[in-house]
């Protein structure tokens, strides 16, 4: 028997925007060709530093905003500054970092372009700085006693999950992971809500307290859609400054569990199957 400490679990998040889309206009005095920014109008913490956008015409028209630029849609990572102002990047890193150097390049339209924006970050990235995580499952049941009997009977009904995640607070460090600032900036979303998507991990694959080699690569880790309800940032002089951030799940939570399968096939004895060559020469199965 194995025992396994609270020591290398994981947070993975995906952003979510739901169905929500933005419309909007950009205008050629929008566009700051210098500094590579450009605007439209949106509520402010409704699109935060780091998502990954698409802008699509709705007329077609192409997005010469950007610079020799020739389609009708562009999807790229984007950092908003502090008056709204949006640059647009390649990767995720360079996007939480900001900046003009790596930037992509902006010209004046010739006319306004009216546009449709929606989230479409595909990659899950680690939450940075977590210090504990908790996830709960209940099960709702509906009472079926009758007059005549004895005991109380139930049925199962619908299932429901809810949690907690617990950061240290940091805004800046490591771009290629998702900084716990990103709950604070989420919870204050309003039109396009505070969904994300996410991966508790339990077991991970550089963790095998077990000695068994076959399981050094485990993977054992819950996925589901959560909405957050809650954010608490921990301020005091005698300690470090924490997030605290509740959630809900929408929809179900699935216990993934990505093991190591044995790729030879063995006899009753758990001994290899050898080949006419002998020992050392297992017969292997057909992979997936």
């Amino acid at each position: 028997m194995s025992v396994y400490l609270g020591t290398h679990g994981e947070i993975e998040l995906q952003r979510q925007f739901g169905d929500v889309e933005l419309t909007s206009t950009i205008n050629p005095s929008d566009v700051n060709a210098t500094k590579k920014r450009f605007s439209f109008d949106f509520e402010h913490g409704q699109l935060i530093s780091g998502d990954q956008i698409e802008i699509t015409s709705t007329d077609n028209s192409v997005l010469d905003f950007i610079d020799s630029y020739t389609d009708t849609s562009v999807k790229k990572f984007i950092h908003v500054d502090e008056l709204d102002g949006i640059r647009l990047y390649s990767t995720f890193a360079h996007a939480v970092n900001g900046g003009t150097t790596n930037a992509i390049a902006l010209t004046a339209p010739a006319n306004n372009i009216p546009i449709r924006v929606k989230v479409q970050n595909s990659e899950y990235k680690v939450l940075a700085q977590v210090n504990n995580f908790e996830l709960n499952t209940e099960r709702e049941t509906v009472d079926t006693t009758t007059l005549s009997d004895e005991f109380r009977s139930r049925i199962s009904t619908l299932m429901s999950g809810s949690g907690r995640m617990s950061c240290f607070w940091e805004y800046t460090g490591n771009q290629d992971k998702e900084l716990p600032n990103y709950l604070v900036e989420l919870i204050l979303r309003t039109k396009v809500g505070s969904q994300f998507k996410a991966r508790f991990y339990i077991k991970r694959s550089d963790h095998n307290p077990s000695g068994i080699l076959a399981a050094s690569n485990d993977e054992i880790f819950y996925e589901f859609n959560g909405v957050l309800t809650g954010c608490a940032v921990q301020f005091a002089p005698n300690n470090t400054v924490q997030v605290q951030a509740d959630f809900i799940s929408t929809g179900p939570i699935q216990l993934r569990m990505d093991l190591e399968v044995e790729s030879k096939l063995l006899q009753e004895d758990a001994n290899d199957i050898l080949t006419e060559e002998g020992a050392g020469n297992a017969i292997l199965l057909e992979g997936p």
